[in-house]
């Protein structure tokens, strides 16, 4: 259920976060580490939420829009991540100014944590009264369902199959690209560590922008595979554009940065919500938390495959195999069936 899902996520959070606060001493990494691991733990329940949140608690013409600005949420989390810190903490200054400034943050965070934590216990619901459609009355009128049983459903289920590759793919390039990021930019303009900060947050805002509008977009319209084909084609054509303009001046990349996020993080939603679709009734859950689950691997193998080639090679050919990708993805998505199971179980209505 989403609320005690939505708690332990929470409670991790918050228990992490004031264990960090007792880590800020010099010889207590460890401490340190331990806190920032539970937090990592615990956002497990909380990245596959926007889908089967939006789908609990939302109509047919408002699902979309909702489950984009859960992943907006998200996003804004990230952004901050990028935002916060160095306004904070001055990593300059002498190790006691860094430990008070570490010490502010860290307390700072426990305590919003704390807030959030007595907020979602006391006004956090499971879900609605009454089911907010027809599609999702039918889904729990159903009899429960191990989860093993659900996903070697979803493992059967070809449609779903091509989107969680090509969901991976599309996500785990966005990862590698993220976390090389400052090491790409170094490579052509020396002095450039301010400028790959504020363009890591560039592309998380243009990425909420593209959420909230791919949203909108498929609540208008409906068109979940044709929307999904769009966004990724476009996530390629601006891969391809990054590889050749990274020389061009820092103004250029910041624009083209913008544009790799936009299309490559606004896929996060319009991928829930296909997954929803072709899966119904399976629980939107398990689909979402498989399409994160497919990231986290590509996540990793891209970016050892991009730090590799970018090493011994260069930058563009670790791009251009990452546009190769981008258009294996691109083909698999054209190859997905738009068999649309919720849409037709809410016409029945």
């Amino acid at each position: 259920g989403l609320r005690v899902a939505i708690i332990i996520g929470i409670a991790g959070t918050c228990i992490g976060s004031w264990i960090k606060v007792i880590s800020v001493e010099p010889d207590r990494f460890w401490v340190g580490f331990l806190g920032q691991s539970i937090v990592a733990l615990s956002q497990v329940f909380v990245l596959s939420v926007p889908a089967r949140l939006a789908a609990v608690w939302f109509g047919p013409s408002q699902v979309s829009s909702a489950c984009s600005i859960g992943v907006f949420g998200n996003q804004l989390g990230i952004a901050s991540g990028f935002l916060i810190p160095p306004v904070i903490v001055n990593t300059k200054g002498e190790p006691s100014e860094i430990q008070h400034d570490l010490f502010v943050m860290f307390l700072g965070i426990a305590v919003f944590t704390t807030i959030l934590f007595l907020v979602i216990i006391l006004f956090f619901k499971s879900e609605p009264p009454t089911p907010p459609s027809y599609a999702q009355a039918q889904q729990q009128g159903e009899t429960q369902i191990g989860f093993l049983d659900s996903l070697k459903r979803l493992m059967k289920n070809g449609p779903y199959v091509l989107l969680l590759t090509a969901y991976g793919i599309n996500v785990g390039i966005f990862y590698a690209i993220s976390t090389l990021l400052n090491q790409i930019i170094l490579q052509y303009y020396k002095d450039g560590e301010e400028d790959a900060g504020r363009i890591g947050v560039l592309i998380v805002f243009a990425g909420m922008l593209g959420s909230v509008l791919c949203g909108i977009i498929l609540d208008k319209f409906h068109r979940f595979k044709e929307t999904t084909l769009a966004v990724y084609a476009m996530s390629l054509l601006s891969m391809v554009v990054y590889t050749f303009a990274l020389d061009k001046g820092i103004i250029v990349v910041y624009a083209v940065s913008g544009l790799l996020g936009f299309f490559m993080t606004g896929l996060l939603p319009v991928g829930f919500e296909l997954a929803a679709e072709l899966t119904y009734p399976e629980p939107e859950g398990t689909s979402a938390g498989l399409l994160n689950a497919a990231s986290q691997v590509f996540g990793i193998l891209f970016t050892s495959i991009y730090s590799a080639i970018f090493y011994s090679a260069n930058d563009t050919w670790a791009n251009a195999i990452m546009s190769v990708m981008l258009l294996i993805g691109t083909i698999l998505t054209a190859c997905i069936t738009s068999d649309l199971k919720r849409q037709a179980a809410q016409a029945k209505s």
